[in-house]
């Protein structure tokens, strides 16, 4: 323990260089304002700040990226309370009683409870991501090609879980990425695969620019579909968090950053997911049920505690198993694997000290989000008001700069905006891009693991059901596809039932 926090003081010192200090400012304030404006994601904000740090220093790019990501989420409660829009997916929950509690006047302190909510859960999801990321990796490091392989294919099954009560599209957006992730010359021969005769594609599909256009573009494209107009803001008072209202609920916010960060660390939930489920637990808690989806103090702290305790929750898989826990850790997983840094269970073999300047990176973010949640929300609010068609420009050109900047090639911007229109085609369709994000990054770790694993054992698949770890994953893998059929075929069964009872009925009607 006291060893944890020594490495986590050397850490944080190494972060409190007057650059490094505005980098996380700055990266906080752009994420507030993306996770503000209905319509863009922390996942969109993250991928587009990955193209514009692809030339700094790993520590510092990610620290942006932390920032820029907790930043986001945090900025969703801002629209969600004084306009009953939700920025993000995550903050949807924060709707049903932030937003009444402004109609009732009460938006200064509504904000203030979704202030103070966010720190709190960072910090509790932070000390979990201090505290089980090294026990995780050290049971990680008895983990081989046989148990990588099934970990690529849990985190892809489980992206079925991300669609709701429709797995299949799920999977098939994931395994849509893991086709992506075999154009180009394989790891082993350097022979060429799905490439048409297109030279650009032996070097295969740039993972930024993929990613920048099935969030950033697909998230213009959809924008621009919905046609939201600007909007009008009431004034509000204070935004500082009252005390009281901390204490009195010290309960609820230490339950919801538990369940956040629980959720966090099963791959491909997400923030939204912790939000919903915080909420539901503190109103069976509760004991002013009547007043939750009527200006709940409660159900608005449990809300913002759960989805931003997944945050730091989500980093935990990602750096013990390579596994992002939501979209947006998908995404900065593979800011990772461009910057150099390999997680996975030897992490805290080959760079123990990540893990602690990742927790300082949390508490650093949580600090920016305090500053601006105090100081600068009236004047992040009035961004809400900007019309769109000076906003998406803007967006527009960031994304194909990025895209252009990594290797100076415009096949690339192409890539980009074929992701785009692609992203935007399934996003209609009801399609979720995380999968597809899941199957990109984990495309590789699963085809070097399957012909490495064959390799060693001259093409017996035994192993990859007998070790024991490899059968625990492989029955999880097993155990996420049969709930999914289950809830499935239920769904499936309960339609055709409906249907059956409307055409008995109709047949009465008619006399047949």
């Amino acid at each position: 323990m006291l060893d944890g926090l020594i490495a986590f003081g050397h850490s944080l010192a190494g972060f409190l260089a007057p650059e490094t200090i505005v980098y996380a400012l700055l990266s906080c304030f752009i994420g507030f304002v993306i996770g503000a404006l209905p319509g863009l994601t922390a996942t969109m904000g993250v991928a587009l700040m990955t193209t514009l740090t692809i030339k700094l220093q790993p520590s510092e790019a990610l620290l942006i990226l932390i920032c820029t990501y907790v930043g986001a989420i945090y900025g969703g409660s801002r629209s969600a309370i004084l306009l009953n829009i939700p920025g993000t997916p995550a903050s949807a929950a924060s709707c049903l009683d932030g937003h009444a509690l402004a109609r009732q006047g009460l938006a200064g302190r509504a904000m203030g409870i979704a202030t103070s909510g966010s720190v709190l859960g960072t910090w509790i999801g932070m000390l979990a991501l201090a505290f089980f990321t090294p026990v995780l990796g050290e049971m990680a490091l008895k983990f081989g090609a046989y148990e990588f392989f099934w970990l690529a294919v849990f985190g892809v099954v489980i992206s079925g879980n991300l669609t709701g009560n429709d797995p299949l599209k799920g999977w098939m957006a994931g395994f849509a990425g893991l086709f992506i992730a075999t154009v180009g010359q394989d790891a082993l021969f350097a022979y060429d695969r799905y490439t048409f005769g297109v030279k650009d594609l032996s070097g295969g599909i740039s993972l930024v620019p993929a990613l920048v256009g099935a969030f950033g573009l697909a998230e213009i494209l959809t924008v621009m579909k919905d046609r939201l107009g600007p909007v009008t803001v009431n004034t509000y008072d204070t935004v500082i968090p009252r005390i009281r209202d901390v204490l009195q609920y010290w309960r609820t916010v230490i339950r919801s950053g538990l369940i956040g960060t629980g959720i966090g660390i099963v791959p491909g939930v997400g923030e939204d997911v912790a939000a919903w489920s915080s909420y539901a637990a503190a109103r069976r808690a509760s004991k002013e049920k009547e007043k939750f989806g009527k200006g709940s103090i409660e159900g608005l702290m449990a809300a913002e505690t759960g989805d931003n305790a997944c945050v730091p929750g989500a980093v935990i898989p990602v750096l013990t198993l390579a596994v992002p826990g939501s979209a947006p850790a998908a995404v900065l997983l593979a800011a990772m694997l461009i910057h150099g840094v390999n997680p996975g269970p030897l992490i805290m073999v080959e760079n123990p000290k990540f893990v602690y300047d990742v927790v300082a990176m949390m508490f650093i973010a949580s600090v920016g989000i305090l500053i601006y949640g105090l100081t600068l929300t009236k004047l992040l609010i009035k961004i809400l008001q900007f019309p769109q068609v000076y906003i998406l420009p803007v967006i527009f050109v960031l994304c194909a700069v990025g895209s252009y900047a990594i290797a100076q090639r415009m096949f690339d911007v192409y890539v980009m905006l074929g992701f785009g229109i692609v992203g935007f085609a399934l996003r209609q369709l009801n399609f979720p891009m995380a999968p597809l994000v899941l199957g990109i990054v984990l495309g590789d770790l699963m085809e070097k693991s399957l012909r490495r694993g064959l390799l060693l054992t001259d093409g017996d698949l035994t192993p990859f059901f007998t070790r024991p770890i490899s059968f625990v994953m492989f029955s999880l893998v097993a155990i996420t596809v049969l709930m999914n059929i289950r809830a499935f075929q239920n769904g499936v069964a309960f339609v055709w039932a409906r249907a059956n009872g409307l055409l008995r009925r109709r047949g009465v009607e008619t006399g047949q």
